[in-house]
């Protein structure tokens, strides 16, 4: 008789992070188009999905990162107020990509499509999520849907501020507070900024309540003992710290400009 089935699990965790970008001498600043962009073709988009699984009684469960600088700018008013200035210069584009294509030009489908994209956006922004994303991931992780997660304080390299034990701690110790600041509670977990590991690490982890860590896939496979399961399995760092590996293949899919996502014609 054939063996049972082997079972496992799989994680799904997304790293949200940007750089910190706030010029108010400025009118207009082009780098906080990152934000902008951001928010309007990935958080919100990822809010919808989650809260119409929820809404539908779906059971799920996903991890997500939120950095603290993303964090800082998604609660400033001053960069709320310059992202809903943002989607009113789309909505006056799409107007007029809709009048210059009018009334049979080859892209007035596409063009009405994105222009009801900006309204729905303005709407889910202002009115579903009063301007809160961060409430609003809050709210899912408190339903058990989600579980958020932190990473460095300015997501500095941590192994090459491993010559300075106070600036490793720092960013790890601000995180932390962070994090508590926004939802209410300390985080469970960290993604290492750029994946990047050290030996000792873990015991600044364990000093800021963190129990697991995600770091590239090498970090497992070069370990010693080697771990019996590859990046398929965490492994303990000690301090009662977990590390989890990301997978090589479906990194690939996702970053590979040769044979992943961003490489496809299509």
């Amino acid at each position: 008789m054939a063996d049972a089935q082997a079972r496992g699990s799989l994680a799904l965790v997304l790293h949200a992070h940007l750089p910190f970008v706030r010029h108010p001498e400025y009118e207009s600043f082009l780098e906080e188009t990152w934000l902008f962009e951001a928010i309007t073709e990935t958080y919100l988009p990822l809010l919808r999905v989650f809260d119409r699984l929820v809404a539908e009684g779906i059971r799920f469960r996903i991890t997500l990162s939120l950095s603290p600088p993303l964090l800082t700018m998604l609660a400033d008013p001053f960069l709320q107020d310059r992202y809903r200035a943002h989607l009113d210069k789309m909505a006056e584009l799409g107007d007029k990509e809709i009048l210059r294509n009018h009334p049979s030009g080859p892209t007035l489908d596409l063009a009405r499509m994105y222009r009801g994209l900006v309204e729905q956006t303005r709407d889910d922004y202002d009115d579903r999520y009063g301007r809160d994303l961060i409430g609003a991931f809050g709210r899912l992780q408190d339903a058990g849907a989600v579980e958020l997660i932190t990473c460095g304080a300015t997501h500095g390299f941590l192994p090459l501020l491993r010559s300075q034990p106070s600036a490793v701690r720092a960013q790890v110790g601000v995180a932390a507070d962070a994090y508590e600041r926004a939802f209410g509670r300390r985080p469970a977990g960290l993604w290492l900024p750029e994946c990047g590991y050290f030996p000792g690490i873990e015991e600044v982890l364990a000093e800021k309540g963190i129990r697991y860590f995600f770091v590239e896939a090498h970090g497992l496979l070069n370990a010693t003992p080697a771990p019996k399961y590859a990046v398929l399995a965490p492994l303990s760092a000690g301090k009662d710290v977990a590390a989890f590996g990301r997978d090589p293949s479906t990194s690939r899919i996702v970053w590979s400009a040769d044979e992943g996502y961003p490489g496809d014609p299509w």
